[in-house]
């Protein structure tokens, strides 16, 4: 991502900073397309500039999709291409999302455009105001099986697979 490489090198990560449309290749047989993303690209604290928000395709064995931090856009599809896997963000830290986010129904709408074989929701019910696990505890972990729910009657075609914090995910 433009913008953060000198930061990130300061930390001691190797880092090559791509833009939509380029590719890279990450070991044996695996490429990484950056796509585009919606989000207004605030970093805080690393510093008040913005940079690009960017997804990334992964092309191995399979094709994964990682739409990064998102709003819905109409040229996901297109720019995306075909995919076998989506992880689409469903949430964020609170309870109420702005611009440049996806939320459960709006991630799930993204899937009939889309249409991988299977899709992951991811961005939600990590982090989380102080207090508001008290106050609101279903809309903490809610996000992910109302993506479940919301692709089924949208995108019945895709199966959906809902981890629970740190399980790993196997797709056939």
């Amino acid at each position: 991502m433009p913008g953060l490489a000198r930061l990130a090198r300061a930390r001691g990560l190797v880092v090559t900073e791509v833009v939509p449309g380029e590719e890279v290749g990450v070991g044996e047989g695996v490429r990484v397309r950056a796509v585009s993303a919606r989000h207004d690209g605030r970093r805080v604290p690393f510093g008040p500039q913005r940079v690009r928000a960017l997804g990334y395709v992964v092309q191995g064995a399979a094709r994964t999709y990682f739409a990064g931090d998102t709003g819905p856009f109409d040229t996901m599809a297109e720019e995306t291409g075909p995919v076998d896997v989506a992880l689409l963000p469903v949430g964020g830290w609170g309870p109420y999302l702005g611009p440049g986010h996806l939320d459960a129904g709006a991630a799930a709408r993204a899937l009939v455009g889309l249409a991988p074989l299977a899709a992951v929701p991811v961005h939600y019910g990590t982090y989380w105001p102080i207090g508001m696990d008290a106050v609101r505890p279903h809309e903490f972990h809610a996000p992910g099986g109302e993506f479940a729910r919301l692709a089924g009657v949208l995108a019945p075609k895709v199966a959906v697979r809902v981890p629970a914090h740190g399980e790993r995910v196997r797709l056939p």
